[in-house]
């Protein structure tokens, strides 16, 4: 009994010790004042200081969830998202840099936008919340939130963007130049009259 007992107890340490360690390690917490001194080299003259872009070429960050621009940053470093100018600056980063400069942009408070066509807008909510039967078009809400704020690392906040940007995006998911599983199905069922609603509307959520 005492061998029995004996080789359990050796057999559950062996197994606790190897399952201990394969888990991987936890991130180091990221820094957002080494993200602040980071943003202000690299990112600043796009997106602006503080993430509230002063271009409509270029999406606002901040208040965007940390674990979407760091996941969205290593896709650009990496080429699996193309864009010549983002791989650029992010070649130099290491993930800690990620996650640092995502940290900071996600503390920023954006300062959003606002919609300046009602009539659109308004058919821009009617999809936002309800989605197209028709089409078989999904309400965005489900994935993005009722005010645009998004589900952390899987949805970014779309809440203040340019209407001309999301524009621009929504046309990429439908061409298939912005590859993705979700989003490319549902804007290739949406006419551009469709697109420019959700993107007016987009603008003016906060």
């Amino acid at each position: 009994m005492r061998l029995l007992t004996g080789g359990w107890v050796l057999s559950a340490i062996v197994y606790a010790t190897a399952a201990s360690a394969a888990a991987p390690a936890p991130a180091p917490k990221a820094d957002p004042e080494k993200g602040k001194q980071t943003a202000a080299a690299i990112c600043a003259a796009c997106h602006g200081p503080d993430g509230n872009s002063p271009a409509a070429t270029n999406p606002h960050l901040a208040g965007q969830h940390a674990e979407y621009i760091a996941a969205q940053l290593a896709a650009f470093k990496s080429g699996a998202r193309p864009n010549p100018i983002m791989a650029g600056m992010s070649a130099a980063l290491t993930p800690d840099d990620m996650r640092n400069v995502a940290a900071y942009f996600s503390q920023q408070t954006p300062k959003g936008g606002a919609a300046k066509d009602k009539a659109l807008a308004e058919r821009g909510q009617l999809i936002w919340r309800a989605g197209l039967k028709q089409g078989n078009v999904p309400a965005c809400s489900g994935c993005h939130g009722a005010a645009g704020a998004g589900i952390p690392a899987q949805y970014p906040r779309l809440a203040g963007q340019y209407p001309e940007l999301t524009l621009a995006w929504l046309k990429a998911y439908q061409s298939g130049a912005r590859a993705h599983g979700v989003m490319g199905p549902i804007a290739a069922r949406l006419g551009e009259a469709d697109m420019k609603a959700l993107a007016e509307y987009i603008a003016g959520l906060r």
